[in-house]
């Protein structure tokens, strides 16, 4: 079935204090989703970030990010008061987060909030630190013991405790108990509020995308806790970690610096770890897009300690067999595989063995070639089209930049000559839609027609990445129509849309036809009164 959706990370939907959250705005945008025809809210991953802000470096590959927890709802709640909000520091610009002060700000107002309620007593808390104790208990001693360590990497804790040995662990486990305590009430809350907004969004026949990134950050509950499941040596340092080689974008590669899987270890254990992360993803999400498909047939290994990419090596990954073995243990399984980047013959034929959708990015097909395959007439039906994700420039502001042949062949494409940037935006997009993609994905950027300002991140740099914002009332009720006509014109409206417009066409029939009916019953009377 086609379908649509928008792309837009909830730390970018505008509210009152300084990120997006699971506030309001979000119903709204949910609500705007509906008006404008999609069936899909893509979002980036939910967990919490670490250094550089990236949700792709997260501190566990199973928390929230407690950033997101809406505030409002915990002054109805009586937990905080909007004064006590309002005297925080949340930056100086509404369309873009300041994440020091976010930091400073949240975990002030949100450690109040935990301690004016007795959360061991509420059964819903009690209840969800149950379920959720595989996970939740490590995730919750590591912060708690990150902080006592002045928020240093667990490589650099004394020995006992980066070790983890038991009797340093209990000792810790006392020691913070407060501080734990507070991390959990964090969780409870993510997830409380996060649950409801999804269920908000699927009534409205909306289904979350959500990102799961190939790899965890070495600075994470996972490595701590599960040493095991990397590539680490006795005195648990990395033997290899995860990047990318020199290419043309590139002289040196990338280093992402993430701990690499013992997959024998993995295969030994029937993958166990891996199906717990995809239960608990697909319990997040309704459709779960896995970051670096290729990584998975071969990964790319650099010596621990290189300052570039240069010297890595490709190492064999476990191939369709973890898929597999996925598929058969976590039910109703819905994948898109991230599958960018330059591919082999053995990874496109894994891709297509798994049965996923791929990806199709318009901003990589207009080259010298003419015959990319991003180019909308190869595509196969199972895939996704996207203008452009989260590590591309805006539309705007990758047309603008464009050159030569390329910038040529683009608007000879898609017959756009001598038009306005923003005129070639909306024909990309409808050169997406239009396409036979099952599923087209256009980040909100595109519809508003924002240049690189709007950028949320630009790969292997630090500084201004993941911080743009919308603001309030930017996307306005034209542009809703207009993405509501291009879904309906390429076959893309949800069935529950259309069953919807049919019953009002058929409603507003009714009532011209009784209009009608009584209007030349009141000409009758008047006749023979007359």
């Amino acid at each position: 079935m086609r379908a649509s959706g928008i792309l837009m990370p909830i730390s970018s939907i505008p509210s009152e204090y300084g990120i997006g959250c699971f506030s309001k705005e979000a119903y709204d945008f949910v609500d705007l989703l509906y008006e404008a025809g999609q069936q899909y809210w893509q979002i980036l991953p939910l967990g919490p970030t670490s250094y550089g802000d990236s949700p792709y470096q997260s501190y566990s590959t199973f928390a929230g990010n407690p950033y997101f927890i809406d505030l409002k709802e915990l002054i109805k709640d009586g937990l905080l008061t909007e004064e006590e909000c309002r005297a925080c520091d949340w930056g100086g610009h509404e369309g873009y987060v300041d994440y020091g002060k976010i930091y400073q700000s949240r975990f002030k107002l949100l450690h109040l909030a935990h301690e004016r309620r007795a959360w061991e007593k509420e059964p819903d808390y009690v209840k969800f630190v149950e379920e959720n104790r595989d996970w939740l208990e490590d995730y919750c001693l590591y912060m708690a013991i990150k902080h006592s360590q002045g928020d240093t990497s667990w490589n650099q804790w004394p020995a006992p405790l980066k070790e983890k040995r038991p009797e340093a662990v209990e000792k810790a486990r006392v020691l913070y108990q407060k501080e734990i305590a507070f991390f959990r009430f964090l969780q409870y809350c993510f997830f409380a509020q996060w649950s409801r907004l999804k269920a908000y969004a699927n009534k409205k026949g909306i289904q979350i995308i959500g990102d799961v990134p190939i790899y965890v950050a070495f600075d994470s509950a996972d490595s701590w806790s599960s040493p095991e499941l990397f590539q680490f040596d006795e005195e648990h340092t990395p033997k290899a970690v995860a990047g990318c080689p020199p290419d043309a974008f590139s002289a040196t590669g990338q280093l992402w610096g993430n701990p690499l899987y013992d997959w024998e270890y993995h295969k030994k254990t029937g993958y166990a770890w891996w199906i717990s992360r995809l239960e608990h993803s697909r319990n997040l999400y309704d459709v779960v897009r896995i970051d670096h498909f290729r990584g998975f047939h071969e990964y790319y290994a650099i010596p621990y300690g290189d300052k570039t990419a240069e010297n890595g090596k490709w190492e064999p990954g476990p191939g369709l067999e973890l898929f597999d073995v996925l598929k058969a243990n976590v039910e109703n399984l819905n994948v898109i595989a991230e599958d960018l980047g330059l591919l082999n013959d053995e990874v496109r034929q894994m891709l297509k063995d798994s049965g996923f959708p791929g990806m199709k990015v318009l901003q990589f097909a207009f080259d010298d070639t003419e015959s990319s395959d991003y180019l909308p007439y190869q595509y196969e039906k199972n895939c996704v089209v996207y203008t452009g994700t989260h590590d591309n420039e805006t539309s705007k502001g990758w047309i603008e930049n464009l050159k030569g042949h390329e910038r040529s062949f683009l608007r000879e494409y898609i017959n756009c000559y001598e038009s306005p940037v923003n005129d070639c935006v909306w024909a990309l997009i409808r050169t997406a839609m239009a396409s036979t993609a099952d599923l087209a994905v256009i980040p909100i950027q595109d519809y508003l027609c924002l240049g690189n300002e709007a950028r949320m991140n630009t790969p292997s740099t630090l500084g201004d990445n993941w911080k743009w914002r919308l603001l309030k009332d930017q996307i306005s009720p034209i542009t809703v129509y207009h993405i509501r006509e291009l879904t309906r014109i390429y076959g893309r409206l949800s069935k529950t849309v259309l069953e919807e417009e049919l019953e009002a066409e058929a409603e507003e029939e009714t009532v011209e036809k009784e209009t009608a009916a009584e209007k030349e019953e009141t000409e009758i009377l008047a006749e023979k009164r007359g």
